[in-house]
């Protein structure tokens, strides 16, 4: 799986029609709308990089609206869901 955090400018009257329009691509499990210096956060998850540069260049960068990108590839990921699910899976003390 990778996983990648894309940061997001929008025209300031299309954030609400970028970010419906990012949560329909197939990839992309979520859209945040946040305070800041961005606009949006996406997260995208796919099986390969090739799907990955595929989403992002081609499906997201195409919607109208969209100004300006910053791509952040996870390398790994910490969260306490994942930890939790990784210890259930039938361990046994």
């Amino acid at each position: 799986m990778v996983s990648t955090v894309v940061l997001l400018h929008t025209e300031p009257d299309k954030v609400n029609q970028v970010a419906a329009a990012l949560a329909e691509i197939d990839g992309i499990s979520e859209v945040f709308s946040v305070a800041g210096r961005y606009d949006l956060v996406a997260i995208v998850r796919v099986s390969n990089n090739e799907e990955m540069a595929e989403v992002v260049t081609e499906k997201m960068l195409a919607v109208p609206g969209i100004t300006r990108s910053e791509t952040l590839i996870a390398f790994r990921v910490f969260s306490q869901h994942d930890l939790e699910s990784m210890f259930s899976i039938g361990l046994d003390s």
